[in-house]
């Protein structure tokens, strides 16, 4: 799943380690969400959104995993 956690904490100056101060998590997850090698649970993903006051749409990007997968 793609994000725009980095893009975000750019425009407000935040570094990884304060974003994940400020939800409850260590600079280490906040670098992996970034990434791509964490998924983030819906209750943390919801908590970045709000942090930035941008709806969870607009900070997770769902890919489908193949065309297969998608709903017709």
């Amino acid at each position: 799943m793609k994000n725009k956690i980095k893009v975000f904490r750019a425009m407000n100056d935040l570094t990884q380690e304060n974003l994940g101060a400020a939800i409850g998590v260590n600079r280490q997850t906040i670098l992996a969400i970034e990434k791509g090698k964490y998924v983030p649970s819906l209750d943390l993903a919801f908590k970045i959104a709000r942090y930035f006051g941008v709806n969870i749409e607009e900070m997770f990007i769902y890919e489908a995993e193949s065309p297969e997968n998608s709903a017709h």
